[in-house]
């Protein structure tokens, strides 16, 4: 499955979207289901796509750039011009492992934050691709892990908000900066 994107993988000086950090409330609006993929969407999917490859990130959703849409772009091999990036647009797990795993996350909207996670291994997504074709990928280890935390951006939730230990949780966010207060614990 070869996306029709095509984008140089290299850091802009000046990406076309501003990522926006934790403590935004764009961050906590969920998503709407994107009813028409088009030219716009396809337009936008490649700016995430520039924007995510200048911050070096390795996934980005559309509510990170204060846009309210279903989408999201992953590519976990940014340093391989081969291999293209996913487009995942109204994204849904359709199942998952019983098997989790607990593995270190970050994100773009919290600069320099890492922190233990659980997870399910291994995922079942179905979703539309930048044609608007529907599609179903079986996804484990690293690419089921950021399927799942760009998912969480599209409603709202936070890597931080899974973040079982407290002390570490409070500790990396007055590290960086960032306010307790702005994470929302989900169980």
């Amino acid at each position: 499955m070869t996306s029709v994107i095509t984008v140089e993988k290299e850091k802009l000086d000046n990406p076309p979207l501003d990522i926006h950090v934790l403590g935004d409330r764009a961050l906590r609006q969920p998503a709407k289901r994107i009813t028409k993929v088009d030219d716009s969407i396809r337009k936008l999917a490649k700016e995430m796509l520039q924007t995510m490859y200048s911050s070096h990130g390795i996934g980005l959703a559309a509510p990170q750039v204060a846009i309210h849409k279903q989408l999201i772009v992953i590519d976990c091999e940014p340093d391989n011009p081969e291999n293209p990036p996913l487009i995942l647009i109204n994204p849904k797990i359709t199942r998952v492992s019983e098997e989790l795993c607990v593995v270190e996350e970050g994100c773009l909207s919290i600069p320099g934050v890492y922190l233990d996670v659980t997870r399910p291994k291994t995922i079942e997504v179905s979703f539309k691709d930048e044609q608007g074709k529907p599609r179903k990928i079986q996804a484990t280890d690293l690419l089921a892990r950021v399927i799942q935390h760009e998912m969480d951006h599209l409603n709202g939730v936070m890597f931080v908000d899974r973040v079982e230990n407290d002390l570490a949780l409070t500790e990396k966010l007055q590290e960086k900066g960032f306010s307790r207060g702005a994470v929302k614990p989900v169980k």
